[in-house]
Order: structure tokens, then sequence, then C-alpha cells
């Protein structure tokens, strides 16, 4: 069976919670002692049906206010397909905490209330869906039951919702309604919504076709960790350990090393099962390679003519996610793959109206939650490619040194 990672997003209160409890409930992934303990706590709080969202909201803040704050992760698995779950918080001043969510994702499912129709967060959300390249998008119109089941309450999101997302990069979009409370459209097609003809929500999780999504042309190998057992029964064993992040890698490939530039060929491919003839992402494996090289942590393995660009100078999309601004001037830490550097930020090019689209060029600076063009000038070359390529090699986080928080997230957009 195949992985597939999703993500929900969308405005508070407009029970992406709920539907991830509903989708593990009538899954039958969870366990009887967590479903009595969900009914009690639903009980203690005055509830007079059983809470789902209290599978996934295990803070006591979220319990108390009935909100989601942190990003919560849950696992189930059909007979079709294996799935994890990332359940990301509504309110705006935890879009952070969203992004981190969804910056994995193979799907996201932006869930709108039936009775508000698309708010700002909505647009918000799915605006930097889109911006993280996630390739397929769900549009859960939930709390059905509320407006009647009604058709036209439906359509008429349908089409406000299309029509923003005409203005988008949306390569898959899927439109369902649904009810996470009553479970109407989440395993079984409902019948109380006969107008509608398309597949259940789990039906289209468990037949999406993502396999084709990730890069499996170009070849990139950054390196994590450098492999010496120190033992006498593989006194001269070396292997370079890490995550594939993009192509197919088998055995005897040529390969160049970044930045020393030598070439080599890989001796060997391993796992913590054994030998493979092959890796592609997002395996993680261990390279053996032909000729004794000075490879450490941060070097890039990748084919002699497929590298990405050695660079200094880096043209992204940033999401800021301090409350402290982001300005010309500035020095940040940056992570990209598995190589730190320090960077400056060298300007400001726009800031991004996420209701409008529209580009604020006379921005000075970027506060909590903005999105905008920045230009950065690294302290030593980072191995890059377009974001629209890799997300991998393509995607960075910047850090606040002093206080060693993560205060960005960034999408490459151009090298030089």
């Amino acid at each position: 069976m195949d992985l597939l990672r999703f993500a929900t997003a969308g405005s508070v209160d407009d029970g992406k919670s709920t539907l991830i409890g509903r989708l593990l409930h009538d899954t039958k992934s969870i366990f009887e002692d967590q479903l009595d303990a969900v009914e009690r706590t639903s009980r203690e709080m005055g509830d007079d049906y059983t809470n789902l969202a209290l599978l996934t909201d295990g803070l006591r803040a979220e319990r108390g206010q009935g909100i989601t704050i942190d990003v919560a992760y849950r696992y189930f698995a059909t007979p079709r397909r294996k799935f994890i779950i990332a359940d990301t918080p509504g309110h705006i001043q935890y879009t952070r905490n969203m992004v981190t969510g969804a910056s994995t994702a193979d799907l996201a499912i932006v869930l709108i209330d039936a009775r508000k129709g698309m708010v700002e967060q909505s647009r918000r959300h799915t605006f930097l869906v889109t911006l993280l390249r996630v390739p397929h998008l769900v549009v859960a119109v939930n709390k059905m039951d509320l407006v009647g089941y009604s058709q036209e309450a439906f359509q008429s999101i349908r089409d406000e919702f299309t029509a923003f997302a005409t203005k988008l990069n949306v390569p898959d979009l899927t439109i369902i309604p649904i009810s996470a409370l009553a479970g109407d459209n989440i395993v079984d097609r409902s019948k109380r919504m006969p107008w509608y003809e398309g597949p259940s929500l789990l039906h289209h999780l468990e037949n999406v076709h993502v396999a084709s999504d990730r890069n499996l042309i170009d070849a990139r190998f950054p390196v994590q960790y450098v492999v010496r057992p120190q033992s006498t029964r593989y006194p001269d064993y070396r292997g370079y350990a890490g995550t594939v992040a993009g192509g197919i890698i088998k055995p005897g490939d040529e390969v160049v090393v970044l930045p020393s530039g030598f070439t080599t060929q890989i001796a060997g491919i391993e796992t913590a099962d054994g030998p493979v003839d092959e890796a592609f992402p997002p395996m993680s494996v261990t390279l053996r390679l032909a000729d004794d090289l000075d490879v450490s942590r941060g070097d890039m393995i990748c084919r002699p003519h497929n590298a990405p660009v050695p660079s200094q100078d880096i043209d992204a999309m940033v999401c800021w996610m301090s409350e402290a601004t982001l300005s010309p001037g500035q020095q940040l830490a940056i992570k990209h793959t598995t190589r730190s550097a320090r960077v400056l930020v060298k300007t400001l090019q726009y800031r991004l109206d996420v209701n409008t689209l529209h580009r604020d060029e006379s921005a000075t600076a970027l506060g909590l939650n903005d999105i905008g063009r920045v230009r950065l000038r690294s302290t030593t070359p980072l191995f890059l490619d377009e974001y629209r390529r890799n997300r991998t090699t393509g995607g960075f986080i910047l850090i606040d040194e002093p206080t060693n928080r993560t205060v960005g997230s960034g999408m490459v957009v151009g090298v030089e």
C-alpha cells in the first residue's frame, strides 16, 4: 500500500477536527478505550453528542476553548492506502502552524462552513496551499445539515470558490458537500444529498493518484549523516545517510558531490531492511561510494549533468511567522535541506494581499502571517532548485539566532 499525507485547512470552527474524528471513527481506526474517553469528556463538557473533535484536540487549552492550536498528526489505514493526517489550526495567529502541517502534504482539504461561505481565512489557507505547491486540493463544504442539505447553498459556494481558484495555480480541484458531524459523504455517499453525484471524501482520498507528483527526474540526495561504525566487523565501512529528495538512484550510477565537484559512482544502497536495487523519494537510505571522497553533512549528491544551482543569491516567496517584522538589512540563519548558513535580507520586492492577490510594492516590512517576495544573500552557496520543480530542495526555513525560533518559511522562485 502507498502512503497519502494530507492536511486540513480553513477558518476557525469550520469543522476540521470533527472531520478527522469522523474519518477515524467511521473507518474504525480508534480503540474502544479512546472512544470511551471521548464520550466521557463530551458529557463532562455538557455536550449531548460525542464530540469527535476531541480525538485530535489534545491540549488542555484546545479542549477548553474548542479550538485547534498546535498541529495534530493522526494515522489510519484502509485496505487501499495508508494515511497521515495533519490537523492544522484555523485561527489567523496560528497560520504558521498551518504552513508547517501543509508543507509536506500530498493533498489538502480546505473546509468551508456552508452557512458562512468563503471568509478571509478560507482564502488565506487556499492561497498558502497553492503557494506550498500541494498537488491536490479538496474543498469540503461542511455543515450541510445546518442549511437543510441545500443544493443551492452548495452551488453558490462552489461557484465562488471556483472563481477565486482561477487566479491561483490549482492543478487538481475536487469540491464535495459534507456534514462531518452527521457523517454525510465522509465514508459513504449520503442519501440526504441525492443531487450530488461525485465520490465520498474517503473514496476520493483512497483513489487520488499521487505517485507521479514527486520529482523522479532530478536526482538529489542531501547528506544528513556520515556512517562510520568503527567496529572490527566493518573496519573500512563509510556510508552517507539521508533522505532521497528527488530522482531515482541506482548502484553503478555516476554522481557528483557538491560543493567539491568530485565525481564517483554509487557502490551500493542500503536501508534498515538491507540492500536495495534503487532509491527514490522519500526513501531514507545510506549510500556507499566507490571512491574515498571528503563528504560531510550538508553536501549534495546528484548527477554530473543535472545538478542544482549553487547560489548565494536567493529570490523567494516568504511566509513570515514572527511578531517581530522582517525588513531589509536583517540578518537571519537559514536551514536548507541539511545545510545551514546565515543570510542577509537584501530587498523586499512586494507584500502580497491574500484576499485580492494585489502586490503592494510600497511595503517596507513583513508582519506576522504576511507573505512577500524577498531577495536574500547567504554566506555560503546553497544547492537550490526552484520550488515548483522540487519542494524539498526549493524550500527553506529562516531562524532567529538569538532565540533559535523558526520565524519564516521560504519557497525559491529564482536563483542566480
